[in-house]
């Protein structure tokens, strides 16, 4: 499980990591499949650390807000299933899944991230996780290889092509599969990405599809995001085959008080922070 923080033009003028900046321009598939890479290589030590307590070894939660999956129950009865998860992490959530009878494959487009699956998995003396290192456009298994599909804040914001990614997950999924993921909410790309007051009122346009990308001083990509509208997730959807079962979106509960990056219980009260999509092959 990956999440992610929402950009916002804030935060591009606060960047400056080795003289680098951020910036609102294109970044294509090859381009942001390798700055996702060596990003989350270099930073998965220092996001274990900060986050491991939150997302706990073994537990299936879908966004900073804390909806779990025992709760949930989007992904419906998982014993006896192969269940892809995409941009697992350190494969939390497919642990969780395993407990619950499952035959899980995590995968991550980042070494480093899974290297922790494995310490985590060491340090349990648990059987060891299935882990594959690939990017989640372009699949490395054969058609209709899964009973389930799974991401929880990994893989899709990080695609400069989730059209493709979508049409993906399709090809390697059984009929009647269920694709479940979760992203940060649309929304949010037009407020800064600030847990207090002035993440509430927008700055830049709901509309403005042009990915967020922080690069270095020669001007290579080291982190993107990409932006696609409410719209534009159930269109990808639909146009690769897959029917939209439900829409969740998460209310900030009453008893966390804990921020992660831009969602705080402020800005939970008012703008939904997660979209999660529950789609059926």
């Amino acid at each position: 499980m990956i999440l992610a923080t929402t950009p916002a033009s804030e935060a591009a003028a606060q960047y400056d990591e080795e003289d680098g900046d951020a910036v609102r321009r294109e970044a294509a598939l090859e381009e942001s499949s390798r700055a996702s890479r060596h990003w989350w290589d270099r930073n998965a030590d220092e996001y274990q650390d900060e986050h491991g307590a939150f997302l706990g070894d073994d537990r299936f939660t879908w966004c900073p807000e804390g909806l779990d999956e025992a709760e949930a129950g989007l992904l419906g009865p998982v014993a006896g299933l192969t269940v892809l998860e995409l941009g697992a992490g350190a494969a939390q959530c497919s642990r969780w899944l395993a407990a619950q009878g499952a035959r899980p494959v995590a995968l991550d487009i980042s070494h480093r991230q899974l290297q922790h699956s494995r310490r985590i998995d060491l340090g349990r003396g648990s059987e060891p996780v299935a882990v594959v290192q690939a990017d989640a456009a372009v699949l490395p298994f054969a058609d209709g290889s899964f009973d389930l599909a799974c991401s929880a804040y990994g893989a899709v914001p990080f695609s400069a092509d989730t059209a493709l990614l979508m049409r993906e997950v399709h090809r390697v999924l059984r009929p009647g599969a269920r694709w479940v993921f979760s992203v940060t909410h649309p929304i949010r790309w037009a407020f800064p990405d600030e847990p207090g007051v002035e993440g509430l009122t927008a700055t830049s346009s709901y509309f403005d599809r042009t990915p967020y990308v922080e690069q270095d001083a020669a001007g290579h990509a080291t982190y993107v995001e990409h932006h696609r509208t409410l719209g534009d997730r159930v269109r990808e959807l639909t146009a690769a085959g897959f029917r939209l079962l439900d829409l969740v979106e998460p209310e900030w509960p009453e008893q966390l008080d804990q921020e992660w990056g831009g969602w705080s219980p402020l800005r939970g009260k008012h703008i939904p922070g997660t979209a999660i999509f529950v789609a059926e092959r």
